[in-house]
């Protein structure tokens, strides 16, 4: 059993290994600090069996990661381990080839189902989302809508509620309404923090060159 461990803090891929060591006896660990590291060590270790891939590292973010993952060795098991639940974040990394998510608040026993489930071939998400639809067609998803995502990528690029609105052909009272729900979505308090939520969550603005 070849698995690796990427994530940014020494103690968290120490812990980790220990866990791991103690569920197979075969076990060759690989540790990776950074995204750059993770991907360089991808490639020659092909019979690599699973990747506990941390979503925020120093470098890239886990979503980045898994697009250079993708490229290299498209079915690879990868388990992502977030401090984040968001639907929307979720959809957007297991729309780049992830096996699930395992949140940092959780207990050893879900990382163990987790990481069981992955190696049978299965899709792991916490309990409590696990009855979420993360098509975003069920009534119990959360996500923006059309008209709000196209708010928010206007948002991420700095543009005023004015100029949204003059862009957009809305009044500045509509550009606000979408702007707070905006920020609910993303339980931020001002519109800077809802845009670094954004990007921490895989928005990408097409406005940008």
């Amino acid at each position: 059993m070849k698995i690796l461990i990427a994530d940014d803090h020494a103690l968290m891929r120490e812990g980790l290994g220990q866990l791991l060591a103690g569920m197979y006896e075969d076990l060759v660990l690989l540790h990776a600090a950074n995204g750059a590291q993770a991907i360089d060590l991808l490639l020659p270790h092909r019979d690599i069996d699973l990747v506990l891939l941390d979503y925020q590292l120093p470098d890239m973010t886990g979503l980045d990661v898994l697009r250079q993952f993708a490229k290299i060795q498209p079915g690879l098991s990868v388990l992502v381990i977030s401090g984040s639940v968001n639907p929307h974040l979720m959809q957007q990394t297991l729309g780049a080839g992830a096996c699930g998510f395992v949140q940092k608040t959780g207990n050893a026993q879900a990382l163990i189902s987790a990481i069981d489930l992955v190696l049978k071939g299965g899709i792991y998400l916490p309990p409590e989302l696990q009855a979420l639809d993360l098509s975003g067609n069920g009534a119990g998803a959360s996500k923006l809508s059309p008209r709000q995502e196209t708010v928010l990528h206007r948002l991420m690029d700095g543009q005023s509620n004015r100029e949204i609105a003059l862009e957009l052909g809305l009044s500045e009272e509509t550009v606000k309404t979408h702007v707070r729900a905006i920020l609910r979505y993303f339980d931020a308090e001002n519109r800077t923090q809802a845009a670094l939520s954004a990007v921490e969550y895989g928005f990408r603005s097409p406005l940008r060159r």
